[in-house]
């Protein structure tokens, strides 16, 4: 009995760490498909957490691959890196922009499969992808950054 009320209390605890809900409204399209909703609603007495544009860098040095695919996960993990500095994982997240050179459907593709890796519970959050000529280093093909909430 001991064992079963402390794993009840692990999971409200875990599931009160991220109590944002999202909505995909019925008057709208369904935006799961593509990896993203169309609101997210943050808990009054939230705490924001603001990771800047993650690229797909690899490591400390900046090697980017030339492979989007690559580099899309690499930008994913880079956030994962920033929040877990604030004990925090990627399920904290509410809002993401992604910024992609030259955004076409196959690239769109390749986002979707790994924010549905990301997310697979498909509780993705809002994410406005803004097609861009060039981003900040050469060779950059996509930068991702990220909201995160956590309770105060």
């Amino acid at each position: 009995m001991k064992h079963t009320l402390f794993v009840l209390l692990i999971l409200s605890i875990m599931n009160s760490a991220y109590s944002q809900t999202f909505h995909n409204p019925e008057a709208l399209f369904n935006p799961s498909p593509y990896g993203f909703s169309h609101v997210a609603v943050v808990p009054a007495g939230s705490k924001l957490v603001f990771v800047a544009g993650q690229g797909g860098e690899e490591n400390k040095d900046g090697k980017l691959s030339t492979d989007f695919r690559t580099q899309v996960q690499h930008a994913l993990n880079n956030i994962k890196i920033a929040l877990q500095t604030q004990q925090l994982t990627m399920r904290s997240v509410v809002k993401v922009t992604t910024l992609v050179v030259n955004h076409d459907t196959a690239k769109l593709n390749i986002i979707i499969e790994e924010f549905k890796k990301i997310w697979p519970d498909n509780q993705f959050p809002v994410n406005t992808l803004i097609p861009v000529p060039r981003l900040a280093l050469d060779n950059m093909q996509v930068e991702i950054d990220a909201v995160a909430i956590t309770k105060q």
